[in-house]
C-alpha cells in the first residue's frame, strides 16, 4: 500500500538533469524528515517553503532506494503546462501519466521506417545498472572514438533521472546519448518500443555501440525465474532480429555471499540457457586461474548454443580510475568486486572488437 504525507521543502540539496534532490520536513512525523527526489517534468519545480505531497513508502519500509522519499506533487495555484508536444503517454493509467514526444512521431519517423536494420551494430545487454560504466569504459578503452548510446528499458526504475551514474558518464564522454523506451522516461530520446529504440540509436543518435541495461532497482526474489533481469533475453532477441550483433555481459561475482550468484550468476545462466533462443556472444573476463576454472565449470550448458569469448577488462577499469569515476555494485567497490566489473568491461571490449 502506498504511504504518503504532506511536508515542506526546507532546502535544495542537489540538481541534475531531470531531477532535483530536496530536504523535506514533516510536522506530523519529524522522524521521517530527510531527502526526497523530485522530477520537475512530473511535478513542476519546488523551492524552500513549498508544501509537497511525498511518497514515504520506501523509507518507511526501509527499501534499498538510497534513503529517499519521492515528491508526488507540489501545492501551487497555477496549472502545469506540458513541455513536450507529443501525444504518447508514459506512466499510463497512473496519477503521474504524462505525454512525451517520441522518435516514432517526430521528424525522424520516416528514416526509422526506412532503416532495414542494425547492419551488425554491436548491442551489449546487461542485467544491472552498475554494469553500464564498465561496459562503456571497455568500449572506449579499445575504441576511443566510438559513439556509445545507453538504452534504458522499463524493467526496473522508470525515470532515467533517478540515476546518478548516467550524468557522470555523459560528462566524461563515455556515453553520448540516452534513450528510454516503453514506460521508462527521461532519456535524450523517447521511444515506444525497444526495437524502435534500437533503430533510433543507429539512425537518430548515430550509435556505434548500444548498451541496454536496466535502470537502478533490479528486482530479484531468490527464485529461479523471478528476477526482472530475465528480460535481457528479449533484448538479445531484438538485437538479433534487427541484424545487430548481440553480446551478453556476464554477471560474475566472487564477493556476493549468496551461493546462487557465486561465479557466474544463476541469472546469467538461466536467461542464456533457457530463454535466449538465438546464438549470442557471451563475453568473459581474464581472471585468476582459480576463478577462471570455476567459471569454466559453469558454462558447459551454454557451449552448444552460444559463442564464448574472453577479453582483458583491466584497461577499462584503469580508464574509469583516470576519469575519476568510482563505481560500486550493491555497495561494493571495484576492489571488492573486481571480477564483476572486469566481466562488464569485457563485454564492452567485445563490442569494440566488432567495430573494425
Amino acid at each position: 500500500m502506498l504511504q504518503a504525507r504532506w511536508g515542506e521543502v526546507t532546502e535544495v540539496l542537489a540538481r541534475r538533469e531531470g531531477a532535483v534532490e530536496v530536504r523535506v520536513a514533516f510536522a506530523s512525523a519529524p522522524e521521517l524528515d530527510g531527502p526526497a527526489l523530485l522530477y520537475p517534468t512530473l511535478t513542476g519545480p519546488a523551492a524552500p517553503g513549498d508544501r509537497v505531497l511525498v511518497n514515504t513508502t520506501a523509507v518507511q519500509l526501509r527499501l534499498g532506494t538510497g534513503g529517499l522519499h519521492f515528491v508526488m506533487a507540489v501545492e501551487r495555484a497555477e496549472a502545469l503546462t506540458p513541455a513536450a508536444d507529443g501525444h504518447i503517454v508514459k506512466l499510463r493509467y497512473t496519477p503521474l501519466q504524462h505525454t512525451v514526444r517520441t522518435v516514432e512521431e517526430g521528424p525522424d519517423a520516416e528514416r526509422l521506417d526506412a532503416c532495414p536494420g542494425l547492419a551488425g551494430m554491436p548491442v551489449v545487454t546487461a542485467e544491472l545498472h552498475s554494469q553500464v560504466a564498465a561496459i562503456a569504459a571497455g568500449v572506449h578503452a579499445a575504441a576511443p572514438h566510438a559513439r556509445v548510446v545507453y538504452l534504458m528499458p522499463d524493467t526496473a526504475a522508470l525515470p532515467l533521472p533517478l540515476s546518478r551514474l548516467v550524468p557522470r558518464l555523459k560528462d566524461a564522454g563515455l556515453i553520448a546519448r540516452t534513450i528510454t523506451c516503453g514506460q521508462a522516461f527521461g532519456g535524450d530520446l523517447e521511444a515506444v518500443s525497444l526495437p524502435s529504440a534500437l533503430v533510433a540509436a543507429k539512425v537518430v543518435a548515430g550509435a556505434d555501440v548500444v548498451i541496454i541495461a536496466q535502470g537502478p532497482g533490479n528486482a530479484g526474489t531468490g527464485t529461479r525465474l523471478g528476477f526482472s533481469g530475465i528480460a535481457q533475453a528479449d533484448w538479445l532477441h531484438s538485437a538479433a532480429a534487427l541484424e545487430g550483433t548481440p553480446i551478453a555481459a556476464a554477471r560474475i561475482s566472487f564477493a556476493d555471499p549468496r551461493p546462487r550468484h557465486h561465479g557466474l550468476s544463476h541469472h546469467t545462466l538461466t536467461l542464456l540457457e533457457r530463454f535466449t533462443l538465438c546464438p549470442v556472444t557471451l563475453a568473459l573476463p581474464q581472471l585468476p586461474p582459480e576463478q577462471a576454472d570455476w567459471i569454466g565449470s559453469q558454462i558447459a550448458p551454454l557451449l552448444p548454443k552460444h559463442r564464448i569469448e574472453t577479453y582483458d577488462g583491466e584497461p577499462a577499469l584503469s580508464l574509469l580510475s583516470r576519469l575519476g569515476l568510482p563505481v560500486t555494485t550493491m555497495g561494493r567497490t571495484v576492489e571488492q568486486e573486481r571480477a564483476f566489473f572486469l566481466a562488464a568491461a569485457a563485454a564492452g571490449v567485445a563490442a569494440a572488437a566488432r567495430l573494425g
